[in-house]
């Protein structure tokens, strides 16, 4: 078939690399002029590295390179895509600089245009991306302080700490990106405070300086320490008998948090426990953030919003909720992305969200009533690599017509009892559907359960002690390859499997 591909991120790079090998003619479209997605020079901030060290972040059959640190910057990420998309022959197929501006449903497939063309297709992927455009909040008084000086960005446009020198300068947010920035914009700006609706439990790297994190995050057993929808094995014991052995390990990592960063002196405690991490944002502790709020180089103003901007007698000024004004002249704001498609006809879009705007994706894939349309990308974990990778191979056995579906009616109760267990888990906070955090290995169990293909239980077993290790995972592109190699064609009638409903509760 020949398919298109919107977006050269991770997701849209492993998918192109496997349904290349799989004998489709594919094109991906990449408005940015770099492959990369996130990590493209055009989105790269001051600071901005991975949250998973190198060895989780890698795709399976393409480690990244040993001279690499243990969390790589943004600029080594996207130099590792880009010799991916090189290894694999790829390069040819992606079409940077080239925005999708409508993507339409017709008899012979999907028409593609862009500024230059139209195109036709037999199958559209979309893996633009659940961080494809910065949420950027919309201040009273913008126009005032835009004349008197001020500037405001999304945290993505700030490609150099140096556009903070000699400012004065407030970073919104107090996520992962927010503290990224921050800190090299610190080392720089005349004064940096932050400004943090909510508190947020921060991870350390290393536990008591010692313990690597990913030894207790990054594995089977400490994603089983989070209730799924569907218990299974060990987690049955760890969220029944086990349940108050299970909330002492996850919340003691907060107890050390909270030592290790002298939170309580910082007044940066959050509310609740560690556990309560995945309801709001699982993140890692930016180096060096807490010693510069310690050493009074950042200031973090916790439960303040801005209210407005405004000029002042001497330069742009920020009005915070409670009435304090703080000099303001670069205003940077990580507050989030929004995932949207705004290339899709309204009819596709209409059948493809529910009544709260959530995505409708079986398996985080395939929407249930738009055929022909596959995501990737749309399962935000803590090994986006991994998950898409996986994801690519769902798509591939799908286009050969081998992956056993259910029928309509079961595939959208599934998703919706997903999305209701997800409301519950993330306290709504799951990105319209597309976060899958902490439950990443629980989604690449399910896509390759239903390819009746995985890794040797022994080998899975091992991952419950240490951590995920995608490698492992390197012989399952080529076993899949192989067996779709002598599929019946895409004619033959499709599968259909017997998926029970699960009970949301």
């Amino acid at each position: 078939m020949r398919v298109a591909i919107i977006g050269a991120g991770v997701a849209g790079l492993s998918t192109a690399k496997v349904l290349t090998q799989a004998g489709h003619d594919v094109v991906v479209f990449e408005k940015a002029p770099d492959v990369g997605g996130v990590w493209s020079r055009t989105r790269r901030y001051p600071g901005l590295c991975t949250q998973s060290p190198k060895a989780q972040y890698s795709l399976s059959d393409f480690p990244m390179p040993r001279d690499y640190p243990q969390w790589p910057s943004g600029e080594q990420v996207q130099a590792y895509l880009a010799a991916y998309a090189e290894k694999f022959g790829l390069t040819s197929a992606v079409r940077l600089n080239t925005e999708v501006t409508s993507a339409e449903p017709d008899e012979a497939g999907w028409t593609v245009t862009t500024r230059d063309t139209a195109e036709t297709f037999d199958r559209l992927v979309v893996a633009n991306g659940v961080f494809c455009e910065p949420a950027v909040p919309s201040y009273p008084g913008l126009a005032e302080f835009t004349a008197a000086g001020g500037l405001l960005r999304a945290g993505t446009d700030v490609h150099d700490a140096e556009q903070a020198r000699g400012k004065h300068v407030l970073v919104v947010g107090y996520g992962k990106s927010a503290c990224d920035i921050t800190v090299p914009i610190s080392r720089v700006a005349a004064s940096t405070d932050v400004i943090a609706r909510h508190l947020l439990w921060k991870v350390p790297r290393k536990i008591a300086g010692v313990l690597n994190f990913k030894l207790l995050l990054l594995t089977r057993m400490g994603e089983a320490l989070f209730r799924y929808l569907r218990l299974r094995g060990v987690e049955k014991f760890l969220h029944g008998p086990g349940n108050g052995m299970r909330a002492r390990m996850i919340n003691s990592i907060g107890s050390v948090s909270v030592r290790q960063f002298r939170l309580d002196k910082h007044g940066l405690v959050p509310p609740g426990q560690m556990e309560d991490i995945v309801k709001g944002a699982i993140g890692l502790a930016t180096e060096g953030f807490f010693e510069a709020v310690a050493d009074g180089g950042i200031n973090v103003r916790h439960g303040r919003t801005i209210a407005r901007l405004h000029a002042g007698d001497d330069g742009p000024y920020a009005e915070l909720d409670d009435g304090t004004t703080l000099r303001a002249d670069l205003v940077i704001c990580a507050t989030g992305f929004t995932q949207g498609v705004p290339f899709l006809p309204g009819d596709v879009q209409e059948r493809l969200f529910d009544e709260r705007g959530n995505f409708m994706l079986y398996r985080q894939i395939r929407p249930v009533e738009v055929p022909g349309l596959y995501f990737n990308g749309y399962n935000s974990s803590f090994f986006s690599p991994l998950n898409a990778e996986m994801a690519a191979l769902w798509i591939a056995a799908d286009l050969a017509g081998t992956v056993p579906l259910p029928d309509p009616a079961t595939m959208r109760q599934l998703v919706v009892d997903q999305l209701a267990f997800m409301d519950i888990a993330t306290n709504t906070h799951h990105c319209r559907g597309t976060k899958i955090i902490p439950f990443s290995m629980h989604n690449v169990d399910e896509v390759l359960g239903d390819l009746a293909l995985n890794i040797s239980p022994l080998v899975r077993a091992s991952h419950w002690l240490n951590p995920i290790n995608p490698t492992a995972y390197r012989h399952l592109t080529p076993t899949l390859l192989k067996r779709l190699s002598t599929s019946p064609p895409t004619t033959a009638p499709r599968l259909v499997a017997e998926h029970p409903v699960p009970d949301p509760r």
